[in-house]
């Protein structure tokens, strides 16, 4: 029995957006201040000029539009997303959400212990960006929910 040659435009468009994702996690600890609104923007400026286009506003916004929604929400979640496979830890760490999720990559009730995730979050640098106090930090069925400061 033999299968279907795969699709060469689905080949190109995984390809590209495999390529679109490993570029934003290799350069997203560029663009200081990390975990802000600011630095999401500058990786985009970055690309748009990598890509040709003017820094102006008309070349930005041409270049947003030609990334297209779907394609910007994924990049931004990679972004904003960290594996910390060594604790079994996934932070999704978007400053647009209400709060910082930390899941667990193994066995819930062993993995998310606080101890664990504030050794998380002070090594990717999000310590400074959210509250100290545990009794802040909400556990929830499989994840652990942190508000940001509220001087974000």
């Amino acid at each position: 029995m033999t299968t279907a040659s795969p699709d060469p435009l689905a080949l190109q468009a995984t390809l590209v957006d495999f390529a679109l994702a490993e570029l934003v996690r290799q350069n997203r600890e560029s663009f200081p201040p990390l975990w802000s609104g600011e630095s999401w923007a500058k990786l985009l400026i970055w690309l748009a000029l990598n890509c040709g286009c003017s820094g102006d506003e008309a070349g930005l916004k041409t270049f947003a539009e030609s990334i297209g929604a779907v394609q910007t929400a994924r990049m931004r979640r990679v972004f904003f997303e960290r594996e910390l496979g060594d604790l079994e830890l996934q932070l999704m760490a978007d400053p647009a959400e209400q709060q910082v999720l930390v899941l667990p990559q193994g066995p819930a009730e062993e993995v998310l212990d606080f101890d664990r995730i504030a050794h998380a979050l002070e090594r990717v640098g999000l310590s400074e960006w959210l509250p100290v106090e545990r009794e802040r930090w909400q556990r929830l069925d499989s994840l652990v929910a942190i508000p940001w400061l509220e001087s974000l």
